[in-house]
């Protein structure tokens, strides 16, 4: 335990900003998940959702919670699915099979 006064506040002021900041978490990582789950159904607020993680990924960076290139990754991976179009398994090994026939 911090027994400078000054040490005792610093220890109030981490523990207030410690709940602040897993706040911020909670919401950036609730707003990826669930347009992580938009993307894999096909859901039709897709859109709405992608956008609500830009707006939350872009809050937690603002506030120092979450580092640039981090959230510039997490977006780019979630664009890369929803710009991927879903190929079945079997329209793939056609395809290769035909490239391989070719050569």
């Amino acid at each position: 335990m911090p027994i400078l006064q000054n040490a005792k506040k610093a220890l109030r002021q981490a523990k207030k900003r410690e709940a602040a900041n897993k706040i911020v978490k909670k919401v950036y990582k609730d707003a990826l998940k669930s347009a992580r789950k938009a993307v894999a159904t096909g859901e039709k607020d897709l859109t709405e959702k992608i956008r609500l993680a830009q707006k939350t990924l872009g809050k937690a960076v603002k506030k120092g919670i979450l580092k640039k290139n981090a959230a510039s990754r997490y977006l780019s991976r979630l664009s890369k699915k929803v710009a991927t179009p879903k190929i079945e398994n079997k329209t793939i090994k056609e395809k290769i099979i035909k490239k391989v026939a070719k050569k």
